[in-house]
Order: structure tokens, then sequence, then C-alpha cells
């Protein structure tokens, strides 16, 4: 059992239907700081996926919304995955025909990206 809990890490990603909305980082900046008080609470090791605002967002609205991610990781003390779709975005060939979400090829890219920093953590 011992060697199970080590094993387990949440990996905590959202806010990108948020900023897709526009809606006040605020927002997702008091979902994400729940959800990570609670991990906290419950002693679940974490790591929290950054996201990046879209072009068309506006640049003050991008620095708002991107800050939440460091800015979250370094208050709860998670370590960061600066953003989840690295690898992906702009490579039309891993996405769906909407350009917003990975297709199965691109969600090998993001596991692929990932793994080596989720294994770290397990170690």
């Amino acid at each position: 059992q011992a060697r199970l809990a080590a094993l387990v890490l949440q990996i905590v990603g959202l806010g990108a239907n948020d900023m897709l909305r526009g809606f006040d980082p605020a927002v997702p900046r008091k979902n994400l700081g729940a959800i990570l008080e609670e991990l906290k609470r419950r002693e679940i090791p974490v790591m929290l996926a950054g996201m990046r605002a879209a072009p068309n967002m506006g640049a003050d609205y991008a620095a708002q919304f991107e800050a939440i991610y460091p800015e979250l990781a370094q208050q709860f003390d998670v370590p960061l995955y600066p953003f989840f779709l690295d690898g992906v975005v702009d490579h039309p060939e891993l996405e769906l025909a909407d350009h917003m979400h990975p297709n199965a090829a691109g969600a090998m890219v993001i596991a692929d990206r990932i793994a080596p920093e989720v294994a770290k953590l397990l170690e």
C-alpha cells in the first residue's frame, strides 16, 4: 500500500475554456486555487499544468491569464509544467478539426513530453 501511495500524482490543468470564453482570469485562478487547496488538504502530490492565452485575447489579458500558473505553483509549492499543449499548438496534424484540442497523435506528443517530468516527481 505504501508503494502505491508513492505512485499517486494528480496532474491539474484547466482554464483554457475559461480563457476562450473571455472570463476574467480571476475565475480560473479561484477554481485552480480551490483544487490545489483540496489536494494539499488530502496530501495528494500534484503537478500544475499551465496554459497560454490565445493571441486574439490581447497582450494584457494574456499577461494576467498566463501569470495564474506560476503564481499558484509558487503559492502551493507544486511543480509547474509550463504549457500543457507544448509541441501540439500550431501543428494542424496534431489537432482536431477545431484547431483547439489534440487528436490521438497530439495526445501522444503531450504524454511523451510530460512523462519525463512526471517520472522525476515519482522517484
